[in-house]
């Protein structure tokens, strides 16, 4: 089997699971988020049932209660929401190493960017994530962190500071996609650092006989809550790598900043409604307006190309100097660069799709394994309504992309 093709659905398989566990962690916080947010007083007097909840669903009736700091008694069965989160992180990491690392050459190193070997931008890589961790639980954890508010103002800078700087080292693409994986590691971190521990203290001390101290509720409400603010901007960075508008943009660090604040305004919304304090439809307006800015500063340059730099890229180089390059560089100008170019020729199309462009041979090589893929493999390009490509021709393309691989 080719390794190619077995890359591909590795790749594939791995981010359906991403996206499964991702679902799931991501429905359960909002659930209980909202559940939190709406409780109504109690009507029953056992001591510390804080509010409660009748909901509906699936034809089923359920009563939610909440306790302020535990039950005097604790329940034989005990459902713990965690592997949600770590699955959802580990999944997530698994395609960093996949996409990134693994092919570090072409998604992870511009050398117009940053000229650094592989290895430099992979501990570059790591060394950030835990350094997110580390400072962002060290101010929750001081006097600073007391105060919510300031302490969201300071992780909201840090975040813009951390997408420039990212813009700064690596290639756009994967810049944005190491934003949402800084903010997601802050996330988890706070699942298994934070609130699972504290919760595993209020069970012993239940088990113990002990009086639970509120402070470890507190604390996990906090992390939670930053949690909640923080899901949909990093979803919408985990998706930026296949939009060349807001990665390959020359604002993207500014993009990504505004794609935060739009994190807030809606879950605001959200948060109110559930807490049943209002109706605050600015938000609404609010997102809005972000997000046409977002489309504005967008539209101020044209997507970027990948990076041309086949003489001092070896991993370019290679699909450059294999036999049969002539004949594929032939077939993708003549049948592709309508579309993928800097001026595309085709209706409809202002800028070239995903920010692939196809007119250099520098560029053809860098794209050889989606060629080989969509072109060769597959017939999921050119699309038939825009150009027909010969049996024959695509043939031209595998056999390349296998000499190319030694396939």
């Amino acid at each position: 089997m080719d390794y190619a093709i077995l890359e591909s659905w590795l790749e594939f398989a791995v981010r359906w699971v991403h996206v499964i566990t991702g679902i799931a962690w991501i429905g359960s916080s909002f659930y209980f988020i909202a559940l939190d947010l709406g409780l109504r007083k109690s009507n029953d007097r056992r001591k510390d049932v804080h509010g409660e909840e009748w909901q509906v669903h699936g034809g089923g009736f359920y009563h939610v209660q909440k306790y302020l700091v535990a039950p005097d008694r604790l329940p034989d069965h005990l459902i713990w929401f965690k592997w949600e989160s770590y699955s959802t992180w580990l999944s997530g990491f698994a395609m960093l190493i996949l996409v990134y690392y693994m092919g570090a050459e072409l998604y992870l190193v511009d050398p117009n960017v940053m000229d650094m070997p592989i290895w430099q931008a992979i501990l570059i890589s790591l060394a950030s994530l835990a350094f997110g961790w580390i400072i962002y639980d060290l101010i929750c954890k001081s006097k600073f962190g007391e105060d919510n508010t300031r302490l969201m103002v300071l992780l909201y800078i840090i975040l813009v500071a951390m997408a420039w700087g990212y813009t700064q080292v690596f290639t756009g693409r994967a810049a944005l996609l190491h934003l949402g994986a800084f903010t997601a590691s802050i996330m988890t971190g706070n699942v298994f650092f934070i609130i699972m521990p504290n919760q595993r203290v209020v069970v012993a001390d239940l088990r113990a006989g002990r009086t639970p101290d509120p402070k470890y509720g507190k604390i996990a409400k906090q992390r939670s809550t930053h949690n909640n603010y923080l899901t949909l901007p990093v979803i919408f960075l985990m998706l930026s790598n296949h939009y060349p508008l807001a990665f390959a943009s020359q604002y993207n660090w500014l993009i990504a900043a505004l794609v935060f604040l739009m994190g807030v305004t809606i879950r605001h919304y959200f948060n109110t409604r559930h807490a049943k304090k209002g109706n605050p439809v600015w938000t609404w307006g609010a997102t809005a307006a972000l997000f046409l800015v977002i489309v504005w500063l967008s539209s101020l340059t044209s997507p970027t190309a990948e990076t041309d730099n086949a003489a001092m890229n070896p991993a370019i180089q290679k699909f450059v100097q294999a036999e049969g390059f002539e004949d594929a560089y032939d077939i993708v100008v003549g049948n592709c660069t309508m579309c993928h170019a800097a001026e595309p020729g085709y209706d409809g199309i202002a800028f070239a799709p995903k920010g692939v462009h196809l007119e250099t041979e520098a560029q053809v090589a860098f794209a050889a394994k989606r060629i080989y893929l969509q072109a060769g493999v597959t017939h999921a390009m050119p699309p038939p309504s825009a150009s027909y490509l010969e049996p024959e021709d695509r043939a031209v393309l595998v056999t390349w992309y296998r000499n190319a691989t030694g396939g």
